[in-house]
């Protein structure tokens, strides 16, 4: 191989090998987003679920206060 041939040759592995490194970084990237949104989709139901059984329990202890008693007789 001529010096010239060399030269392409190895300029032509080093561009496909970032072009792989862009590739596989954009792919990277793509699995963190989706991987964080789940995470927050997930942080938000539960936030929801806690807030609700809060709610709930305020509500039992709103009743159970205002519920006369039977005891003062």
């Amino acid at each position: 191989m001529t010096n010239s041939e060399d030269v392409r040759r190895r300029a032509d592995a080093s561009f496909k090998r970032k072009e792989l490194q862009v590739r596989e970084g954009a792919k990277a990237m793509a699995d963190y987003e989706a991987d964080a949104r789940a995470v927050e989709k997930n942080t938000a139901r539960l936030r929801a679920l806690r807030l609700a059984k809060e709610e709930g329990a305020r509500q039992a202890a709103a009743t159970k206060k205002s519920a006369p008693s039977a005891d003062t007789d």
